[in-house]
């Protein structure tokens, strides 16, 4: 069984999360680079972690985002008291705030399979398994990153979890972001992950009442465990 270090950030802003998932993920990938020259006796094990947090009101823009599809101008950002950033992960643009699980696995793939699909298609498994625990059918969406409720019906699909990753050396970084208790109004300033003809969702809302987070997160961390095969430390 792998052991895997959790921890939870809380409330944190998001460049402060950013940097500090990339002094781990940099880390990783520089044991990584070394140990391609050392001598089997001089290999350097590396380190897994699960990250969980939630960010204050923030909007984030991946690498193969268009930056119109943030309907919002500086002053409005100010208004609405939410900072935006252009990162380096894969996806379109997305919203992080309180009442979200944003995860960001910090993974050395070479201790668990080397395909970023896989490792995709578990994410978004232990979210949905997490979902039935509370009664909710989820899904995928065809071609479409992340989770999604009623996808098959144009009419009333919505997406519940938005997901995008940075790889390299078959390190991860960033994650998803599932809303639990989520404002969903934010996401009306954004056309969400570029897709402008489905909506957004929050388990509050499919509910009609909040949820303990907390448990939310417990139920999900076993979730991740029993996919990855893995242990939280």
């Amino acid at each position: 069984m792998k052991e895997v270090q959790f921890i939870d950030w809380g409330l944190i802003d998001y460049k402060e999360a950013w940097d500090k998932q990339e002094a781990i993920f940099s880390e990783t990938v520089r044991i990584k680079t070394e140990n391609r020259n050392n001598q089997p006796n001089l290999q350097k094990e590396t380190n897994d972690y699960l990250v969980f947090c939630e960010h204050p009101h923030v909007y984030t823009l991946g690498k193969s985002g268009k930056p119109e599809h943030l309907l919002l101008n500086d002053q409005a950002l100010k208004e609405k008291e939410a900072s935006y950033y252009k990162i380096n992960r894969g996806g379109d643009i997305t919203y992080h705030g309180p009442g979200q699980i944003v995860g960001y696995p910090i993974f050395d793939l070479d201790h668990f399979f080397t395909d970023i699909h896989k490792y995709l298609r578990f994410l978004e498994e232990a979210i949905i398994l997490t979902l039935g625990e509370y009664g909710v059918k989820a899904g995928r969406s065809e071609g479409q990153t992340g989770v999604w409720l009623d996808a098959e019906n144009p009419w009333t699909a919505r997406k519940i979890c938005a997901m995008g990753v940075r790889c390299s050396r078959w390190v991860t970084m960033h994650g998803f972001a599932f809303n639990v208790n989520a404002n969903l109004d934010y996401f009306n300033n954004i056309v969400p992950c570029g897709i402008s003809d489905k909506a957004v969702t929050s388990l509050n809302k499919e509910l009609g009442h909040d949820v303990d987070i907390n448990e939310t997160k417990e139920i999900l961390k076993r979730k991740l465990c029993e996919l990855f095969e893995m242990h939280l430390i």
